[in-house]
């Protein structure tokens, strides 16, 4: 079977396995590589950035040499082949866990139990929850809808039409070690250095990809490319900004603004300017659109594998 059809099948099956099984609550093959490069990082640390880069050369060097390694031994069977990119893909991506997360908020929300929203929110972002009031968690909620619709399903889905398994694991091997040691807290802002550069890179495409289908697949694409084009920059993020301007945009609200990570106030421009407040049935909303750029993601993959394979016959 030819590589295209294989990611066609295995991504599609993949996809759907997420859909209808989410994210299995103990073993899960991210929170194993978690694990990994940990006991990597109690060895390696140092506070110093060429030790962060030898973290993640061999944390998702490894990976990616795994997943080729794995992908060369089932060529033989078509099967098994597509069996390997649907095991790959479902392990990956994270479209399921990341709506149940946030349906679960919006229903502690609606039910007027902030609290209980609160306690939830750790589990979807690194926001403060201490720090936010209802409308506060709303918005904090449709944001990382919007950059995890990129880092959890679209950038996968990218890097898998582009290297296969190995691109599906190494994607998510690098989103999961930028998650781990990239953000700028003392211990990690040399050593991280890094993994939160090459996150960027890898994250660049998926991200354009994500905010461009929110256009398509949004209520108001005309307002989603407006937002894109006029607020993305103003983001600290070269990734989030577009993807969630283009969010913003696509369901008439706001975003950015005034938020706290870890004991530490952030004032973030507005995205969307023109847009109403975040109400609590945005959420929803948000969910539902990271659904459809999600399966739009998929087509545009399996599209594009079918046509660079036409055109090297």
């Amino acid at each position: 079977m030819r590589a295209d059809r294989v990611f066609a099948y295995g991504a599609a099956a993949g996809l759907l396995g997420d859909h209808l099984l989410g994210d299995p609550r103990r073993g899960h093959p991210v929170a194993v590589f978690g694990r990994a490069a940990g006991a990597v990082e109690r060895v390696l640390w140092r506070d110093h950035r060429g030790w962060g880069a030898l973290h993640i050369a061999v944390c998702a060097g490894g990976t990616v040499g795994l997943g080729a390694v794995a992908e060369r031994v089932v060529r033989p069977s078509r099967a098994a082949s597509v069996a390997l990119t649907a095991a790959a893909t479902w392990a990956v991506v994270g479209g399921t866990s990341l709506a149940r997360e946030a349906r679960g908020i919006g229903k502690s929300l609606d039910a007027g139990d902030v609290e209980g929203a609160r306690a939830r929110l750790p589990h979807l972002c690194g926001r403060d929850p201490q720090a936010l009031d209802a409308d506060g968690i709303a918005r904090a909620v449709v944001e990382s809808v919007a950059e995890n619709t990129s880092d959890a399903v679209v950038g996968a889905l990218v890097w898998g039409a582009v290297g296969g398994v190995p691109g599906l694991l190494g994607f998510r091997a690098v989103n999961t070690l930028d998650a781990m040691v990239g953000h700028k807290s003392a211990k990690y802002r040399r050593y991280g250095w890094a993994s939160a550069r090459l996150d960027d890179v890898v994250g660049w495409p998926g991200a354009r990809l994500t905010a461009a289908l929110a256009t398509v697949a949004g209520g108001d694409p005309r307002g989603a490319v407006r937002a894109w084009r006029t607020d993305a920059g103003k983001h600290p993020s070269p990734n989030a900004g577009p993807v969630e301007a283009s969010f913003a945009g696509a369901l008439g609200v706001r975003l950015g603004g005034t938020l706290s990570y870890g004991g530490r106030v952030e004032h973030r421009p507005v995205l969307n300017t023109p847009g109403r407040a975040v109400a609590v049935q945005d959420i929803e909303r948000a969910v539902r659109l990271s659904r459809r750029v999600g399966l739009l993601a998929l087509g545009v993959g399996v599209a594009a594998r079918l046509l660079v394979k036409g055109r090297t016959k």
